[in-house]
């Protein structure tokens, strides 16, 4: 016999740089009995995971494909430059795609910007494999690093910096999840991440809450109906 969705967890992939934990702790005040489980992916293995029902939904970023998935954009991130401290384009707080044209910018295997044409800077001799390797080369003087900007938040160091790049393409982020008829739990995370309050009609009800808008029942029970009217007695 399958158990109830409910007394399983809900499971939730997200990529480096996103922090679901606000997010988590709503979801614990809302439903206590269901756990919450985070699994850390890159934006195709999340996608993968969705795909295979390993994780019930995912945060990743875009663009992604499409094909059987749901998506809502949630939000757009600055797109930022890690350079040393003692880098030129820290004497401003914020540079420009152009100013990076003679400089080398890494460009790791797990790059997660979309350019609509060429990439800033000159490319490096050889593509780091990961983020963090790149940041290392950074620190090393290899070369600078283009990327979102909770990424260069989450691998801060602090012999670097970064700026914002006011003219490049941001990083969107998105909740993805499968292409079918939403479980209760599904609506309960749509919910949640798009700022729903706990009474919204579109916020499935615990069972016994009556929905928005509903007249509470009378203390003294139900109201009475007047009695039916008999019919003319003849004489």
């Amino acid at each position: 016999m399958t158990e109830p969705r409910d007394t399983v967890s809900f499971r939730l992939g997200y990529v480096p740089g996103v922090t679901p934990g606000k997010w988590a702790r709503i979801w614990a005040e809302r439903r206590p009995g269901v756990p919450l489980e985070l699994v850390t992916a890159t934006t195709d293995e999340a996608v993968e995971l969705i795909r295979t029902g390993a994780v019930d939904a995912g945060v990743v970023r875009l663009p992604i494909d499409r094909t059987g998935l749901h998506a809502i954009p949630l939000y757009t991130e600055t797109t930022v430059a890690v350079v040393p401290k003692e880098h030129l384009l820290t004497a401003a707080e914020e540079a420009s795609v152009a100013d990076l044209a003679d400089e080398i910018v890494l460009r790791p295997q797990d790059d997660t910007l979309a350019w609509p044409g060429d990439r800033p800077g000159r490319a490096a001799a050889f593509a780091p494999a990961t983020t963090a390797e790149a940041i290392d080369l950074v620190a090393a003087g290899v070369g600078l690093l283009v990327l979102p900007q909770s990424l260069a938040r989450l691998h801060h160091r602090r012999d670097l910096t970064y700026r914002p790049l006011a003219d490049a393409p941001g990083s969107g982020v998105a909740l993805a999840w499968p292409d079918a008829e939403n479980t209760d739990l599904m609506e309960e995370f749509i919910g949640i991440v798009r700022g729903r309050t706990v009474n919204s009609s579109r916020t499935p009800r615990r069972e016994g809450t009556p929905a928005p808008g509903t007249p509470a029942p009378s203390k003294k029970g139900a109201a009475r109906h007047p009695p039916a009217r008999r019919g003319t007695r003849r004489r």
